[in-house]
């Protein structure tokens, strides 16, 4: 596998001397531009400032709402993000994958492993998006095709038109407008349930 290219890393560690140990490992692995902040107090504004390619959390002592902060940040800001926390149990381990933290590292902090952790935390952040991404595809093109279909029904009720004839007039209508056929579809099921009480998708 080809080396991955240099990262943006954001480091929030309120231990300078712990900070101190990831960036020394991420400037030996090539990653130059490095930025250190001591607390997530206004971190959301840090990474827009930075704009990192990934965050790197360390935490000594973790607790419920510290976490928590840090899942917030997570939904927020759209990055990869690395915990590195020295205890953990289940209940931590579960709220901070399902908020999104692409690497939770238990009692790993040594500067030889930052830089395959963090490949790793990237590699997983961009495999969970295209995934996100294809679902939220597949999930609008399923309404799309239940709108066109209603559509479809609409038609052949009004108009005493087959399914096939009902479909070659919203295509041709689409076709003559410019738009796309989905568009004429909700159109017409709106126009319906002003007209006569059908419900809107």
């Amino acid at each position: 596998m080809e080396p991955r290219p240099a990262l943006a890393v954001l480091i929030v560690d309120e231990n300078r001397a712990r900070a101190a140990i990831i960036e020394e490992g991420l400037r030996e692995a090539g990653h130059a531009r490095v930025h250190v902040v001591a607390d997530a107090l206004g971190l959301v504004r840090e990474i827009e400032a930075f704009r990192p390619d990934v965050v790197v959390v360390d935490l000594e002592n973790p607790n419920r709402d510290r976490l928590e902060a840090f899942f917030q940040v997570s939904r927020s800001v759209r990055r990869p993000i690395a915990m590195f926390v020295d205890r953990s149990d289940a209940d931590s381990m579960e709220a901070a994958i399902a908020a999104g933290v692409s690497a939770y590292v238990v009692d790993g902090l040594k500067k030889e492993r930052v830089r395959s952790i963090l490949d790793t935390a990237v590699l997983r952040f961009e495999a969970y998006s295209r995934l996100e991404r294809e679902l939220q595809e597949a999930r609008s093109e399923l309404a799309d095709r239940k709108v066109v279909e209603r559509a479809k029904g609409l038609l052949m009720r009004m108009r005493g038109l087959s399914e096939e004839e009902a479909y070659r007039l919203m295509r041709q209508t689409a076709m003559n407008e410019k738009k796309k056929l989905v568009d004429i579809a909700r159109s017409l099921v709106t126009a319906a349930s002003l007209l006569g009480g059908e419900t809107p998708p």
